[in-house]
C-alpha cells in the first residue's frame, strides 16, 4: 500500500505582538494538493524521513504538530489525533532555502525506472549504487557510457523498455523537473513578505 503527502503552507501574521492584532499567530495559506500530488519516497525521506529507502539525511523528521497549527490546519490535526494519518512534521522555508542542494544519500547513487512498451505496460523502479544488481541489467541492459557521474536525468531505449535514470541528489529529487518547484516558488513568495521563518510547510501522512 502507498504512502501519500497531505498537508499545507502557512504563513505567520505580522500583527503577531502588537497592540491591534488579536487573531492567530499562524494563518493557513493553502493546502499542498494543489500544488503537489505526488507520490516519491525519495522526496519523503528526505525531507521528513518517511520512507527514507534511498538512505537520506531528513531535513526535518518527527516533529509532530505545530503547537500554534492555524485553524485552517486543524483538519489535518484532527486526521492526525484520530489515527488517520502519521508522521506528522513541519519544515520552514529558511530551513528548506539552507538546504545543501548536492547532498546525496548514504548507500544508492541513482534511481532508476524502466517500463515495457507492450501492452499491457509494466513500470519498475529501483535505487542503484554504483554496481547495479543482475536484475536491472538484465531489464535495462548496459547503461549509457555517460550515465558515470551524471547530475541531470537522462532517458533511453534498450529494445521494448524505456528506461530513465536520475542521480539521488537533493536537489535531483527536489529540484525544479518536480513539482516540488509549485511548492517552493509560493513559499518563497510569502517568505518575501513574512519573512523566511514566517513561512512554514506542515504535513502528515497516510
Amino acid at each position: 500500500m502507498s504512502t501519500d503527502i497531505h498537508g499545507g503552507i502557512e504563513f505567520r501574521h505580522p500583527g503577531v505582538d502588537t497592540d491591534y492584532y488579536d487573531g492567530e499567530p499562524w494563518v493557513a495559506a493553502t493546502d499542498l494538493w494543489p500544488l503537489y500530488d505526488e507520490t516519491d519516497y525519495a522526496a519523503f525521506g528526505c525531507l521528513f524521513g518517511v520512507r527514507n529507502y534511498a538512505g537520506f539525511q531528513p531535513l526535518a523528521p518527527d516533529r509532530g504538530l505545530p503547537v500554534d497549527l492555524s485553524s485552517g490546519m486543524q483538519h489535518l490535526g484532527s486526521s492526525v489525533v484520530g489515527g488517520g494519518l502519521h508522521s506528522a512534521s513541519w519544515v520552514s522555508w529558511a530551513e528548506l532555502a539552507a538546504m545543501d542542494l548536492a547532498a546525496e544519500p548514504d548507500h544508492f547513487i541513482g534511481r532508476l525506472t524502466w517500463c515495457t512498451k507492450s501492452l499491457p505496460p509494466t513500470l519498475h523502479q529501483q535505487l542503484v549504487s554504483d554496481s547495479w544488481p543482475p536484475e536491472a541489467l538484465s531489464a535495462v541492459g548496459v547503461p549509457p557510457a555517460d550515465l558515470s557521474g551524471a547530475t541531470k536525468r537522462l532517458e533511453w531505449t534498450t529494445g521494448e523498455v524505456s528506461c530513465t535514470y536520475e542521480p539521488l541528489t537533493v536537489g535531483a529529487v527536489l529540484g525544479p523537473e518536480t513539482d516540488w518547484q509549485h511548492v517552493f516558488a509560493v513559499m518563497k513568495a510569502l517568505a518575501d513578505r513574512f519573512g523566511d521563518d514566517g513561512v512554514r510547510l506542515v504535513v502528515a501522512f497516510d
